[in-house]
C-alpha cells in the first residue's frame, strides 16, 4: 500500500492543491513504512492538473491531508484514492498514527481558497 500527504518540508501541508510536494509512504502488510519518496506536482491548482492520476498510477491508496475541497475529495475518489482530511505535524508521524488507527477523517473541507485557489471547489 502507499500513502500520500501533501507536504511542506517535513510538515503536513494544509492545502491539497497547492503543496510543495507530496510525501509517499509505502507500507508492507503488517503496516510498517518500509520507503519514502518525494514527488513534485505540476503548478497550479492540484484538482485540476495531472497529479491524482500520476499519484493512482503510482499505487497511491490513501491521502492524508490537512484540508481539501469538495472537488479534489471527488477527484481522488473517482481515481481510487480514500481521503483522511484534518491530518497536522510531521508528515511520517501522521502516516503512522493513520496505521495506528488513531486518525479518521475529519470530515471538514475547504470552503474557500480565496483568488489564487480553485474554483468551484
Amino acid at each position: 500500500m502507499k500513502i500520500a500527504l501533501p507536504s511542506n518540508g517535513t510538515e503536513v501541508d494544509e492545502h491539497f492543491g497547492h503543496c510543495q510536494c507530496f510525501t509517499i509512504f509505502s507500507v508492507d502488510d503488517e503496516n510498517k513504512i518500509v520507503s519514502e519518496e518525494t514527488l513534485t506536482p505540476p503548478s497550479g491548482c492540484g484538482c485540476k492538473s495531472s497529479i491524482v492520476p500520476q499519484l493512482a498510477s503510482m499505487g497511491v491508496s490513501v491521502m492524508l491531508a490537512g484540508n481539501m475541497g469538495g472537488g479534489a475529495v471527488n477527484i481522488l475518489g473517482s481515481n481510487g484514492i480514500k481521503v483522511i482530511r484534518g491530518c497536522a505535524g510531521d508528515v511520517r508521524e501522521v502516516a503512522q498514527a493513520w496505521l495506528a488507527g488513531k486518525i479518521n477523517d475529519s470530515g471538514v473541507g475547504c470552503q474557500s481558497h480565496g483568488p489564487e485557489g480553485c474554483p468551484g471547489h
